[in-house]
């Protein structure tokens, strides 16, 4: 072991000396633990793993809340398009776009039962699943035929 340093006295008795060798065995002991502690390899892995994890989580969430946002933001600015293309429709045009769309839906549900009677099921569900996404998109449909038809009726006008 080594020697104390020379500018410290050594213990006055045997309780003092015992009390010091205690004190050095407690740091020691603590000293080992933190080598070991440095030393294992794969608890530390895991500890850095884990707080990677943790910190993946809160940029997961972080990503989330502003996709949603971003979204809600997208979705109302296409609702105020496809209102602001309907605004600036004259009414004759309403009237037919109107007339046409009931129209094409008696025609569609035609259409839709000649389809029930005749289609193969596998194909009947990936159209389904097709005409579930086009509901869930509806306004962003409605506003790209909004602007085809103005689109239709300035080509139609300037030639």
């Amino acid at each position: 072991m080594t020697q104390p340093p020379h500018d410290e006295p050594s213990a006055a008795g045997p309780e003092e000396l015992r009390e010091q060798v205690e004190q050095t065995r407690t740091e020691l002991g603590q000293t080992v633990e933190a080598l070991a502690a440095k030393a294992d390899v794969k608890a530390r892995t895991q500890e850095k793993a884990a707080e990677v994890k943790e910190q993946v989580a809160t940029k997961t969430g972080e990503l989330k809340v502003q996709a949603a946002l971003k979204a809600g933001e997208l979705k109302a600015k296409a609702a105020d398009l496809a209102q602001q293309a309907q605004d600036s429709l004259p009414d004759p045009v309403k009237d037919t776009a109107s007339r046409a769309a009931e129209q094409a839906r008696t025609k569609a549900v035609q259409a839709g039962r000649l389809w029930e009677e005749k289609a193969p099921e596998p194909v009947r569900q990936k159209t389904a699943r097709g005409a579930r996404a086009a509901r869930d998109n509806r306004n962003v449909l409605l506003a790209a035929a909004g602007v085809a038809a103005v689109v239709w009726l300035a080509c139609r006008r300037k030639g």
